[in-house]
């Protein structure tokens, strides 16, 4: 039983004993009181009418005049009197019913007054005896109102009373119900803090739980800024703090074989010209503050377009990737007004950047070759840095397979195929006893006679605005495919489809009208909400997970120490991207940053899946280090449905 409705019943039985016990002891005090009067009552008036009665002549009709006079005054029940020998002389004697009384009160109360008797005198003999009775329905009558009198007094009070109870106990179950919210939400990783009550009692628990909440949360935080430090020490160069080649490298090729947004957009190689020669001029510490400055320019430039990163390929070549962006030209003078204004800086030395830029611009799709794609800016690279100019930026023109030529073309085409359906092709992910966590949905669309990768169409679908209105039709094909076979199946949600509050709107009426499908649909959200949109993140986890759906972020890798602010968010699951646990094998600092990455999220309530398991011992590595799922090339589903890793 809660200590809620304790406090009720004794609440309750609190006013139900005080009423009781009031109404007992006064309608017992009353009783008695009333009970004695009467006694007295009876006795007075019977020596009263005796004494008239013994002064009278002993004749039979003076004593019966007097005696029935006295009855007709209404206030005597019975009057009766007996000669010596017992024979009655004369007898009066009214109805015993008492109006306006319920009969129950009457045999529960029944006053028991004996009636009064008095010897009348003839002379120095006796002549008779007198019995006198009084009416007293009135006593029934005035206790009974009495009675009703104080029982509402006590229903008033009781109803005063429950209505302080109520304010009290609810001032008490709202820090409580605070406090117990806190202690589940620690339960389940999340680590919030609960405002102080005034009941002092209550104030010291919500303060202890606070502190604990507070001290956990903190431990969490620091332990992700330990493993955030550990990871930029192993992907990051240590100059200018941007991805070391290698990491680079690996993203660039996870990005080119992806089936989504990744899949297009532009690759940057820019070169400073001469750099043994100015460090050799200006020294090690403003060359390497020079490039440092570049570097933050350069990632500033990623940033706008939200999954954009810079790598260091060697000492004086910087390469930028950015996702999704296709306007070569409009990129190349956004980048010279970014290099013009950084060569207008002086650093603390005093020196003013100097630095001699040259750089190539390209755009990649999702059949063209990392080899290949180098080779093309390679050539325009040299020929940028052959012009000798402060800074020469030069556009690869390569020709791309198109499927439409211009937007009108692909709005239509796209149009068309989202009327006839999005089709779902889906790849499992699975845990260390290789039972299936969930399907991860690639969607395809019928375009130019064939089904087509979202790599193909995704940046056609951001560039004409309609990716919300595909993704709502993903959705639906993702409730369709679970309530056919009973898998549960994850989609890619964009950035911009969370921002619409159309689509969210719509999202919720499907999952409330697919109840049973909804509790196995798994949404997936970029890392970049949980980096520059955490509220608008919490309050679409709010949304949807009372539909009953898991929330999870997609491809999480670039900022560690964000895991650990995720704690009241509301997401059920993290999936790190393949670029990170890449180069698992011998690397023993990276196996550290890994384990520390799946228990901070275990710490956090998160269930965390590795991408890009290549093979069996790969796979095998991942679970060993505490992630719960991974998925990846080398995860297949066997047509009899079982899953294996290749080896």
């Amino acid at each position: 039983m809660s200590l809620i409705k304790q406090l009720w019943l004794i609440i309750l039985g609190l006013l139900i004993l005080a009423f009781s016990g009031s109404l007992f002891i006064s309608v017992t005090s009353s009783h008695d009181y009333i009970e004695r009067s009467i006694r007295l009552k009876n006795a007075d008036n019977t020596n009263a009418l005796a004494l008239t009665m013994s002064q009278l002549p002993k004749d039979g009709v003076t004593l019966e005049l007097l005696a029935s006079a006295q009855f007709d005054t209404g206030h005597y029940r019975l009057i009766e009197l007996r000669d010596t020998q017992g024979a009655v002389i004369t007898r009066h004697q009214a109805e015993t019913g008492i109006e306006n009384v319920p009969k129950w009160f009457v045999e529960l109360i029944d006053f028991n007054v004996p009636p009064g008797k008095a010897k009348i005198q003839d002379g120095w003999q006796q002549f008779a005896t007198l019995t006198l009775e009084g009416q007293h329905g009135f006593a029934y009558r005035t206790l009974w109102r009495s009675t009703l009198a104080l029982t509402g007094w006590f229903v008033l009070a009781g109803g005063i009373s429950l209505a302080l109870a109520w304010w009290l106990v609810r001032r008490i179950r709202l820090p409580l119900r605070a406090v117990i919210d806190q202690a589940q939400n620690i339960g389940q990783r999340r680590f919030t803090t609960a405002q102080e009550p005034r009941t002092q009692e209550l104030r010291e628990l919500v303060q202890a739980m606070n502190r604990l909440s507070t001290v956990v949360g903190d431990q969490l935080g620091k332990e992700g800024q330990q493993l955030e430090s550990l990871r930029r020490q192993l992907q990051h160069d240590a100059v200018t703090d941007t991805l070391q080649r290698s990491t680079f490298l690996d993203r660039l090729k996870e990005h080119l074989g992806s089936q989504d947004y990744r899949a297009n957009g532009m690759l940057i190689l820019l070169r400073v010209v001469d750099l043994a020669e100015y460090n050799q001029r200006f020294g090690h510490a403003v060359t390497d503050q020079h490039l440092r400055e570049l570097a933050d320019t350069l990632t500033e430039l990623a940033a706008e377009y939200g999954n954009g990163m810079v790598g260091r390929l060697n000492g004086q070549d910087f390469a930028v990737l950015l996702p999704g962006a296709n306007d070569l030209d409009n990129m190349r003078d956004r980048l010279y007004q970014s290099l013009d204004a950084l060569s207008d800086t002086a650093g603390d030395a005093g020196v003013t950047f100097a630095l001699q830029a040259a750089g190539a611009l390209i755009s990649y799709g999702p059949d063209d070759s990392q080899p290949l794609l180098f080779s093309a800016l390679d050539n325009a690279l040299a020929d940028a840095e052959m012009r000798g100019e402060r800074t020469s930026l030069s556009v690869v023109t390569q020709h791309q397979n198109a499927l439409f030529n211009g937007q009108e073309a692909w709005r239509d085409a796209l149009q068309e195929s989202m009327s006839q359906g999005v089709q779902l092709t889906s790849r499992p992910v699975i845990d260390e006893t290789r039972q299936l966590v969930h399907m991860e949905a690639q969607p395809e669309l019928f375009l130019s006679g064939e089904w087509r990768h979202a790599g193909i169409f995704m940046p056609w679908l951001t560039r004409l605005n309609i990716t919300t209105q595909f993704e709502l039709d993903m959705v639906d094909a993702a409730l369709a495919e679970i309530a056919r076979n009973g898998l549960p199946v994850s989609i890619h949600l964009s950035t911009a489809s969370i921002y619409d509050a159309r689509f969210v709107l719509e999202l919720r009426e499907r999952l409330l009208a697919n109840q049973e499908a909804s509790r196995k649909l798994w949404l997936e959200v970029p890392e970049s909400l949980a980096t520059r949109e955490m509220d608008n993140l919490r309050s679409f986890c709010r949304a949807q997970h009372s539909r009953g759906c898991h929330i999870g972020l997609k491809h999480v890798g670039t900022d560690v120490r964000r895991i650990a602010e995720l704690r009241d968010v509301g997401l059920d699951y993290l999936k790190i991207e393949a670029g990170l646990i890449s180069h698992l094998k011998d690397n023993d600092r990276l196996k550290e940053v890994l384990r520390g990455i799946a228990s901070l999220c275990h710490s956090e309530g998160l269930l965390v899946v590795a991408e890009g398991a290549t093979d069996s011992a790969h796979a095998q590595a991942l679970f060993e280090l505490g992630f719960d799922g991974v998925a990846g090339p080398g995860v297949k589903r066997h047509p009899d449905g079982h899953h294996i890793i290749e080896d």
